[in-house]
């Protein structure tokens, strides 16, 4: 049973190795993205309800789509361009502003983007939405919520394959091991991947934006106001978020590339 579900893993990556644009890291994403853009836009459709949006009228909203289509517009050429179109097959783009005090915004798979109003002075303008806006849709383009999810399924089946090979051992003894081995796989695989998505995301959105027509070089202030925000961090090994002086550092490196990328796939 164990060889079988290594076996399983094994060939489960052999089939589901794709490779994310512009980093070019190979990545394992079991679940089909038709699967995941219909659970999405279930999630979608009950936040909604339970959320009424801004209305369309608010200058804030209007704000957040505008920058929200360009940087969609130019992630979708930059796409067709490098024949990785698949990518964004199927989405449907919606960008909203809800009204809630956390400092937040996220997309889901499929492109459904919401805001919500207590990031925007954060923001400060333009050049800030977009910002966020880049990282956003490169979650969503790099289809980090598949991997995640393909990454809890190979978690579960390697407690499965745990829990047999320990079967003649004491219940303590089980236990045991279970405990050690869940904490091994959530710091050893899970969240080191949550912090290498959140740093793709960065360097992907950060292209999409300069690519849009906004300045890379707001992404640097904008992380720095939101450390200053974030209060006590976890050891950063411990955190799904890279270390924000590191963040902004990294980010600072990049805004060459990002702008080179723009001369080259900008808007025509």
């Amino acid at each position: 049973m164990k060889k079988l579900l290594i076996l399983t893993v094994i060939l489960a990556f052999a089939i589901a190795c794709t490779t994310v644009p512009i980093t070019g890291r190979k990545q394992m994403n079991l679940l089909p993205e038709s699967q995941m853009r219909s659970m999405a836009a279930t999630s979608y459709s009950q936040f909604i309800s339970q959320n009424p949006p801004l209305p369309v009228s608010d200058p804030r909203v209007q704000q957040v789509q505008r920058v929200g289509e360009k940087i969609a517009a130019a992630a979708t050429r930059y796409l067709q361009a490098k024949g990785a179109s698949d990518r964004v097959a199927g989405f449907k783009w919606s960008f909203n502003v809800a009204q809630s005090n956390e400092v937040n915004a996220w997309c889901m798979p499929g492109g459904k983007v919401v805001f919500y109003t207590g990031i925007l002075p954060v923001c400060q303008d333009e050049d800030g939405i977009a910002v966020v806006m880049g990282h956003e849709v490169a979650h969503a383009i790099a289809r980090h919520g598949n991997e995640r999810m393909s990454q809890g399924l190979l978690v579960q089946s390697g407690g499965m394959a745990l829990d047999f090979a320990t079967a003649n051992q004491s219940e303590e003894t089980r236990t045991l091991f279970g405990q050690a081995y869940g904490m091994g796989a959530t710091v050893g695989a899970i969240l080191p991947f949550s912090r290498l998505h959140e740093s793709e995301a960065d360097e992907m959105g950060l292209i999409f934006t300069a690519m849009a027509g906004y300045d890379p070089a707001k992404a640097v202030p904008f992380w720095e106001r939101m450390s200053r925000l974030g209060g006590q961090r976890p050891p950063e090994f411990l955190s799904t978020h890279p270390d924000p002086e590191k963040r902004s550092a990294k980010l600072a490196e990049q805004v060459r590339m990002a702008r080179a990328y723009a001369i080259k796939y900008g808007t025509p």
